[in-house]
């Protein structure tokens, strides 16, 4: 069937080609086939729309533009449009060519830079429940937001291709941008021509991204400071980080996952009841201390732990996780945040959420392994795809037959990076920073963490930045009562937007 099928499309590119030389007919007289030209390509005409507008951010009265514009990139001879990726820039009026840029996206990857830019710094935000509820139907309102950064900082919001606006152009393919590397070259030459467009290669300046976005910053931080054309930078802000992907890998084999998952499931525990202690702060202290001692110590002895010891560990882990011990023996003292997710409120009838444990579901039934979908993202997502598309098409005035990809479908993802194969065996973009810390004195890090994320948990965030060759004195963390996306709760989004205000003014 394959062998007909190749010569059944052999046979229609065959006979339109015959077609299509049937319908140009005979060349005119003296001309020879070889001498015909085709037409010229039309030149790509990138879209782009600006608006004035004022508000009220950290106490200050800011007037702004907003630009949101399509950057073409080109191919290596700089002919050849490939593909256009959509920046929405608010710059404060007039224009300081010495005030802070800070450039941001989100993650994925796959994602669109909404979730950011309608929730947490830019100058609109959706209003969604801040108490982990669903967020029903619309409509949504759509509200001025007092803190957005734009009293210290003017924001570029970049979409990278196959998220948000941003798109291939003719036969170009996603999988030329689609890679850890390919990725942060593409929004590495944004900035660049972003700069150069608007006049700010000595302004000081920050990059920001969340979940897998934090994994670009790293990579485009070495694509900006890694060669001689350099872009220093001021700072990086990593929202809900991950950078050393088998630190979370669940995966059989890898015991490192289990210990970095333990303080989440143990704050998760605490916020809904099942475990006791003070504060999602001193639970998380104390599950740290004892997962990276003694059930790092127990996880490491494998088969061989057994007896009274064997019994301590499965007490404590009980004791923080808010799970019965004979399920943790069933599961041999392991448990993957795919169960943790629907063992811990069984008995209620109910499943946690992955990107943020605060949210609870309802599945289908009760006697399944894993949920049957995460309420943390299923109780978000109507309120922001409505928001971007409303705000982009109805109050910014950007006109484009498009879909807003929020979350896209931007694969196979070429996660290979520069190293060989152990590097690629084992997938840590951290030491980017690490060598950019060293080689940059000004750079520093700023790291925003929710006590009940997941997607990217907190201690294997704080396992990645503390390693070797990372100054530790120019890596800050913060953390949030809320989860991966900690400014959907109304208290945490004024928290992050203080915390990361003051990291700006200390330049």
């Amino acid at each position: 069937m394959i062998v007909c099928h190749r010569f059944a499309v052999a046979g229609a590119a065959m006979l339109l080609a015959s077609c299509s030389a049937m319908a140009q007919g005979p060349a005119s007289a003296g001309t020879s086939p070889a001498e015909t030209k085709a037409e010229p390509a039309k030149p790509y005409v990138p879209l782009s729309s600006t608006t004035r507008q004022s508000g009220t951010f950290g106490g200050q009265a800011v007037d702004y533009s907003v630009t949101v514009a399509e950057t073409v990139l080109k191919d290596d001879k700089d002919e050849t449009p490939k593909a256009a990726i959509v920046t929405t820039a608010y710059v404060a009026e007039p224009r300081d060519p010495n005030r802070p840029v800070t450039f941001l996206f989100n993650g994925g990857p796959g994602s669109g830079s909404v979730w950011l830019q309608m929730g947490a710094f830019g100058p609109k935000r959706v209003a969604i429940p801040s108490n982990a509820k669903d967020d029903g139907a619309a409509p949504y309102p759509l509200l001025d937001n007092p803190d957005s950064l734009l009293d210290v900082t003017d924001l570029v919001f970049i979409d990278p291709v196959g998220t948000g606006l941003s798109h291939v152009i003719g036969t170009t393919e996603g999988k030329d941008y689609w890679g850890v590397t390919k990725d942060a070259k593409s929004v590495a030459d944004v900035i660049r021509r972003w700069l150069n467009d608007n006049g700010r290669w000595n302004s000081p300046k920050f990059l920001g991204g969340e979940s897998y976005g934090t994994t670009r910053s790293a990579a485009v931080v070495n694509e900006l400071e890694g060669g001689y054309n350099d872009v220093s930078l001021k700072g990086v802000i990593l929202v809900s980080t991950i950078l050393d992907f088998a630190a979370g890998a669940d995966t059989e084999g890898n015991e490192l996952s289990y210990i970095t998952n333990l303080p989440s499931m143990a704050t998760t525990a605490w916020f809904h009841k099942k475990a006791s202690g003070a504060s999602a702060e001193a639970v998380a202290a104390e599950a740290r201390a004892w997962a990276i001692g003694p059930y790092a110590s127990a996880l490491l002895k494998g088969q061989k732990l057994q007896g009274t010891e064997r019994a301590a560990i499965r007490t404590q882990l009980s004791r923080f996780t808010g799970l019965g011990e004979d399920y943790l023996e069933r599961a041999d003292l392991r448990v993957t945040p795919d169960r943790f997710y629907k063992e811990l409120l069984r008995d209620r009838g109910l499943t946690v959420g992955r990107l943020d444990s605060r949210y609870t579901g309802k599945d289908y039934d009760n006697a399944g392994e894993s949920p049957d979908n995460d309420p943390s993202f299923y109780g978000i997502d109507g309120g922001y795809t409505a928001a971007i598309n409303s705000y982009l098409r109805d109050t910014l005035h950007y006109k484009t037959d498009r879909q807003y990809v929020t979350i896209g479908d931007v694969g196979p993802w070429d996660w290979k990076i520069d190293g060989g194969r152990d590097t690629n065996a084992y997938l840590n973009v951290t030491p980017y920073l690490g060598r950019a810390l060293r080689e940059n004195k000004d750079l520093r890090i700023f790291v925003g963490q929710g006590y009940y994320d997941f997607a990217t948990p907190f201690f294997a965030a704080e396992y990645a930045l503390s390693r070797t060759g990372i100054p530790q004195d120019r890596v800050q963390f913060h953390y949030y009562d809320a989860g991966h996306m900690m400014y959907i709760r109304d208290e945490d989004r004024a928290k992050l937007a203080s915390d990361i205000r003051q990291f700006i003014r200390a330049r």
